[in-house]
């Protein structure tokens, strides 16, 4: 019997935890039932990075809450369905538990797949094309062993705190920038892609972190499709074996 299971799904920027547990509760609610949507003809789920607004893993702690998002992923995993994770700017310090206790497949650098003969690149998106040298800079600090394992050192319930704290100021100041549409030039995204594409072909490049929903043709047989969020929308994307849409609750930039 042929499967009916022929679309992939890709969806990222949930930022579970911010601002406040009783938005965050609403907004992972509303995940968790377009999860139970989706799965109905899913083939592989993709969620593309900054799914918790902080996560860091201690040897023996990890943040409390999102219970029913990661519950309902190891039901998706059990089921057969494969959930690949991206790692984001927000939660980079995702290390082996969410693949040991929700079967997931952990992603911390842009991959390469190929569904129906069309080339994907999906990746969160953080750090790749010119200019923001700063936070690069300090994600490559933020990525060393060094600074895991003092950061590791502190207590649990100061460490977390600590980082919310930085989270929510670093959103504060740069947030509504993340709310506005630079236009295909100024895009460092847009950019990036048409350096890949120089080098070779990808029919779709499919990336997050944007906070955007973008679909911009890049070229007549190319397209860049950035994801958006679901903290003041919901947007998602679907690859059903012929062409990749994107659907969303705002307004979507480039189409």
């Amino acid at each position: 019997m042929t499967s009916t299971k022929q679309k992939v799904y890709f969806a990222s920027d949930f930022h579970l935890g911010s601002p406040n547990a009783e938005v965050s509760l609403a907004r992972e609610k509303r995940i968790v039932a377009w999860l139970d949507e989706v799965s109905k003809d899913a083939s592989e789920i993709f969620l593309v990075g900054d799914i918790f607004d902080f996560w860091f893993e201690y040897k023996r702690a990890v943040p409390r809450g999102f219970t029913r998002l990661l519950g309902k992923i190891s039901e998706l995993t059990d089921r057969g369905i494969p959930v690949h994770v991206f790692t984001g700017n927000h939660d980079m310090w995702i290390f082996d538990y969410l693949p040991q206790e929700c079967g997931v497949t952990l992603h911390r650098a842009p991959i390469v797949r190929e569904w129906n003969g069309r080339k994907f690149m999906i990746g969160h998106g953080d750090g790749l094309g010119p200019g923001d040298y700063g936070y690069k800079f300090i994600k490559r600090i933020f990525a060393s062993k060094v600074c895991q394992w003092l950061f590791a050192r502190l207590h649990p319930n100061f460490g977390i705190w600590l980082a919310r704290s930085l989270s929510g100021y670093s959103r504060s100041t740069t947030g509504h920038k993340d709310q506005v549409y630079l236009g295909a030039q100024e895009e460092w995204l847009i950019v990036y892609c048409k350096e890949q594409l120089d080098r070779e072909h990808y029919d779709y490049f499919v990336f997050g972190h944007r906070h955007l929903p973008i679909n911009h043709a890049l070229t007549s047989a190319s397209r860049y499709v950035n994801l958006g969020e679901w903290m003041s929308g919901e947007s998602w994307a679907v690859w059903d074996g012929e062409a990749l849409t994107l659907t969303s609750t705002r307004e979507i930039y480039g189409a």
